[in-house]
């Protein structure tokens, strides 16, 4: 994925997280940082995941459970793979 410059402003979005996804935000930031030197922020990592779900065209529609969003997830990346 490519990051993208616009001039639009960015909006705060607070969130809670339990200690177990705040600690996977951390290693894949420290694991960016200590194998490529890229610090990557817990929003940073957030907002590309957000992106990343907008390019598989994951809609909301009909989005009942995490259980529903994973189904999505996992078969727009399966059909990616097909391809």
């Amino acid at each position: 994925m490519k990051e993208t410059v616009t001039n639009e402003r960015n909006q705060r979005v607070v969130t809670f997280l339990n200690r177990e996804e705040v600690d996977f935000l951390d290693k894949l930031g420290k694991d960016a940082l200590f194998t490529a030197g890229a610090k990557l922020s817990r929003a940073k990592l957030i907002a590309w995941l957000v992106d990343m779900l907008k390019g598989l065209n994951i809609s909301g529609e009909n989005l009942k459970s995490e259980e529903d969003l994973e189904r999505r997830v996992v078969a727009a990346l399966q059909h990616l793979e097909g391809k």
